[in-house]
């Protein structure tokens, strides 16, 4: 090798008139490397690992340049130096024997190549122009970075589909770079190839168990290098489709919850998008307690309003309604004309299921002077509504056909509910003894009497709730 090197001297100084300006600047690049590795050759300690990183580093350059070389250059005008560049390129390939010298046949079919932007991180001035002329022969976009920092500041603002990287660098070395890429959420799955004079196996190891997807030795493979990169874009390619995948599907179930949830209850939405056997006809006995609400006299105010007025009324209220619902966990079951349902128990049930039904009514029958504030901005009357809780067994599921149902509850404490309702007065909030017995808290109750109801044979008790005695729900007192 340093025979060869030698010989080229002369041939450099009586070729370079007969080469264009191009070629005359590959040569002399490749002078230049010459120079450097002889010294190296004669000053290098054989065992210094540093040195060797450097060694193999001008190998690579040195084959690389005598590649392009022989391939660019005229053969009939400089016939003896192509010669000695193709010996010098077979000579350096021998030098390290674990990578194979490049043969015409190592060809990839360019047709079936996937193109990318790579960045190609190398304090070696030599390593990254080969790197750029190789990579760039194979229709890729290249950027360079002679440094750890400064590719990390390329990546926080360019879109890379691959890195190159080298280990020994300055300040910041190959494997800090690599951690931080791979702690990076934004990152991470950006494929990293170490390209490193490196050989030995323990930093083979650490490089992989960091997140390096391939590692290659210097002097490198130019097809093979290709072939590694071909499969990082692949996996790449693949990693942004799952990805865009995965976020139309985000979006799908965001656009679900929000167009779904104006119907029923978020929670029923939820436990659709995770089990979709939940859609499936049929439900299951549980332990409720129901709440029912209306506006009193609606059929009088119907008639005093045109249709126009009276859906902006109900939207006013039923709005206001909605959101104490919700905050206190209810389960909007349906509205039906000023009337509303909910469900506190189903479809989750909590323990204190009783406590934020009762809770809710009485928010509900604040809101209703702030709601009245916004009626008479909008011209419309003044509104009241009654309130009726009941506690007892239901069947909850989902009601209806194939083709059209609902999540529901029917049963007989339904339809208890709905009688106690029609003896709630404007303004007040009545709970029957089933609930006054399963709420947890002591209870402030007004009037209470015993009233016979239609379709039920035993007469039944009625409790007026005015709010909670006990200290720690006193903020819910009216």
């Amino acid at each position: 090798m340093v025979e060869l090197l030698t010989q080229l001297k002369p041939l450099f100084q009586t070729s370079r008139p007969l080469l264009s300006v191009l070629e005359r600047a590959d040569l002399e690049k490749l002078e230049i490397t010459s120079e450097r590795l002889l010294h190296l050759f004669k000053n290098a300690p054989q065992d210094d690992r540093q040195g060797l990183h450097k060694l193999r580093n001008l190998v690579g350059a040195l084959r690389g340049y005598s590649e392009l070389i022989c391939e660019d250059f005229d053969r009939v005008k400089t016939p003896e130096l192509l010669q000695h560049l193709q010996q010098l390129g077979k000579h350096s390939s021998e030098i390290d024997l674990s990578q194979p010298p490049h043969s015409e046949s190592d060809e990839f079919d360019s047709d079936i190549q996937s193109h990318g932007v790579i960045l190609a991180v190398d304090d070696t001035e030599e390593n990254r122009d080969l790197l750029s002329r190789y990579l760039q022969r194979n229709h890729h976009e290249v950027i360079t970075a002679s440094s750890g920092q400064e590719a990390l500041e390329i990546l926080d603002t360019t879109p890379v589909d691959a890195i190159l990287l080298d280990l020994i660098m300055p300040e910041m070395d190959g494997h800090e770079v690599l951690r931080r890429v791979k702690a990076n959420e934004a990152l991470r799955a950006i494929p990293v190839i170490v390209i490193s004079g490196l050989q030995d196996t323990p930093e083979i190891i650490r490089c992989i168990e960091a997140g390096a997807d391939d590692y290659l030795f210097k002097p490198f493979n130019a097809v093979l290098l290709q072939a590694r990169i071909q499969a990082g874009l692949e996996r790449k390619r693949w990693h942004d489709k799952e990805q865009a995948y995965r976020e139309q599907l985000e979006k799908s179930q965001r656009f679900i919850r929000h167009t779904f949830g104006r119907y029923v209850s978020d929670e029923i939405v939820e436990n659709l998008l995770e089990k979709p056997e939940g859609l499936k006809l049929g439900g299951d006995q549980r332990e409720v307690t129901i709440l029912m609400a209306d506006i009193r006299s609606f059929t009088t105010i119907c008639e005093q309003l045109d249709p126009g007025r009276v859906v902006k009324l109900l939207n006013i209220y039923l709005g206001a309604m909605s959101e104490i619902i919700i905050k206190h966990l209810g389960t909007i079951d349906e509205f039906i004309g000023d009337a509303i349902l909910a469900i506190f128990g189903a479809p989750t049930s909590r323990q204190d299921d009783t406590e934020r039904a009762l809770k809710c009514a009485l928010e509900m029958q604040q809101a209703i002077t702030a709601i009245n504030k916004a009626n008479l901005l909008e011209d419309l009357p003044e509104i009241s509504i009654g309130i009726a809780i009941n506690t007892g067994s239901v069947i909850a599921g989902n009601i209806g056909s194939e083709r059209r149902s609902k999540y529901g509850v029917v049963g007989h404490t339904v339809n208890l509910t709905a009688r106690i309702e029609d003896h709630s007065r404007a303004g007040e909030i009545l709970i029957s003894e089933s609930t006054l017995k399963t709420s947890k808290h002591n209870l402030s109750i007004g009037r209470s009497e015993c009233v016979s109801v239609r379709g039920i044979n035993e007469p039944l008790n009625i409790y007026q709730l005015l709010g909670f005695d006990d200290k720690s729900s006193s903020d819910t007192n009216l």
